[in-house]
């Protein structure tokens, strides 16, 4: 399939006429029947699809990312595509309550009160650098919204526009054929300005941000000073923890420190879910992990980065930590030949300088990771305390060290809003139970997630209708549930009539 792209710096004027449109196709949108909304979102899936090797092609050469990598993501981001088309499709999401009126009540009439999940309106959309495809132009965000009956303005992301425009035609060309209203997606390509502009417009109902902590805290800071305060959905990275018990280490701490130094190094350590800090109680054992370890980067080659910014940006943070005098470097992989490369970076420091030093924490974007030598169990759990709100903790355990260990499985519960037991956090299922997300400063919203089905819910709000007649009733709460959905009815969940 031979492809054209058109790349066009948006202007203010281009922003607020995106947002109008959006706005004006809301009031047809958000009445389209579940069973249109899912042949919509099919298409897309269709569509993108269709640009075939074209599309990876382009975006090879935009993110320098390989072929085999873009495959994988481009088929992860269709199957996210029919997640939700199956979600709409079985219709439950809307989380419908009925709680039916009795007019012989006393002292007072009981009223008849029902609720449902209602689309916000236009939903701004910012993506990410590190997923071209699954948190982009088609990504999680812009699928959720549109399958809660929201239209999106989308602001496509400066390091991959020709990816990005390619996506929005098929999102573009999805939305002629099935009939949708025009407005209902759009894209705008800029800098810092069109995201502002996007951010202020009052038609604009909610934000979701996938990147940076500087680049989400400021649009939520935009988002909380408009005349109207709008919600901002910011995923901002995580150094996600990764505790390393002292049995596990005694059995199998080679293999373990083997699968995380590949885990730190995967995409040249541009995922956000990268493992960034190692944190293990001082033994012989912790040793010859870290040996292990230091290794396995010293002998990795440099994997070019997504963009010249992002590479600086690394460099800049590993300037930072080679200049602590109490942060030790025990590894520097291979430099290789080539722009822009990502050079793995080992580091070690003991549990009572990490815990002084708080800016420890502080994401580094690359393949750079940061080993915490903890003089006991307790100070461990310290160290667990101590830490910022994350998309993820890990916990490698062997059966002797859970009950020793189990008040630090209850910490990191509160410190994130994905736990693994003995696994990578690298590598996001997408699923109905999926939480991406987590407290601040890992996000702007601990309650919401941005990959997984439930991330609908972060562009709906709850809906009371009452002694609404049956015929205004949404279908989803009259009496005769004709979509089998399951509903709440006075306490009781079920599929049944009332």
């Amino acid at each position: 399939m031979s492809v054209t792209t058109s790349i066009h710096e948006a202007t203010a004027a281009d922003v607020s006429k995106a947002v109008q449109k959006a706005h004006e196709a809301f009031a047809l949108y958000k009445a389209t029947s579940p069973a249109q909304r899912v042949v919509f979102l099919k298409k897309i899936a269709e569509e993108i699809n269709a640009i075939g090797d074209s599309l990876i092609a382009i975006t090879q050469q935009e993110t320098k990312l390989p072929e085999a990598r873009l495959k994988g993501e481009r088929t992860r981001t269709t199957n996210q595509i029919q997640l939700f088309a199956q979600l709409v499709q079985e219709g439950s999401w809307v989380r419908a309550i009925i709680d039916t009126g009795n007019p012989d009540r006393q002292p007072l009439p009981k009223p008849d009160i029902r609720q449902m999940q209602m689309p916000l309106g236009v939903v701004g959309v910012f993506g990410a650098s590190n997923f071209p495809y699954a948190f982009s132009v088609a990504g999680g965000d812009t699928i959720a919204a549109l399958a809660a009956g929201c239209p999106v303005v989308y602001k496509a992301h400066p390091g991959h526009p020709a990816t990005s425009d390619l996506v929005a035609q098929a999102i573009l060309k999805a939305a002629k054929d099935t009939g949708m209203p025009d407005g209902v997606f759009s894209m705008v390509q800029g800098g810092i300005e069109v995201g502002q502009s996007l951010v202020n417009h009052p038609l604009v109902k909610a934000i979701a941000f996938t990147g940076s902590f500087r680049g989400g805290k400021a649009l939520y800071d935009t988002a909380a000073k408009r005349e109207e305060p709008i919600p901002v959905y910011a995923e901002m990275g995580s150094v996600n923890p990764v505790f390393v018990l002292p049995g596990i280490l005694k059995q199998k701490g080679k293999a373990v420190a083997e699968s995380l130094a590949t885990s730190n190094r995967l995409g040249a350590g541009q995922f956000c879910t990268n493992p960034g800090i190692v944190v293990l109680e001082q033994s012989a054992e912790a040793d010859a992990f870290l040996d292990v370890y230091a290794a396995s980067h010293k002998a990795a080659a440099g994997e070019p980065m997504l963009t010249e910014t992002i590479y600086n940006q690394y460099n800049q943070s590993l300037q930072k930590l080679n200049m602590m005098a109490d942060l030790k470097m025990i590894a520097c992989g291979v430099k290789g030949d080539g722009a822009a490369l990502a050079v793995p970076h080992t580091f070690v420091v003991d549990g009572k300088t990490f815990l002084q030093q708080p800016h420890l924490q502080e994401e580094v974007f690359g393949p750079a990771s940061i080993h915490v030598l903890a003089d006991s169990r307790e100070q461990v759990l310290e160290i667990a305390r101590a830490l910022q709100g994350q998309l993820t903790a890990s916990v490698w355990g062997a059966d002797t060290d859970w009950e020793a260990f189990a008040s630090l499985l209850t910490v990191l519960q509160e410190k994130a809003g994905r736990v693994i037991i003995n696994g990578v956090p690298t590598g996001v299922e997408v699923g109905h139970a999926m939480v991406h997300g987590g407290p601040y400063p890992a996000t702007t919203d601990s309650k919401t997630t941005s990959v997984g089905s439930q991330a609908i819910y972060r562009f709906t709000r709850p809906v009371c209708f009452q002694d609404f007649p049956a015929a205004l009733l949404p279908a989803e709460l009259k009496n005769e549930n004709t979509g089998g959905i399951l509903r709440m009815v006075n306490g009781v969940y079920t599929r049944e009539n009332v």
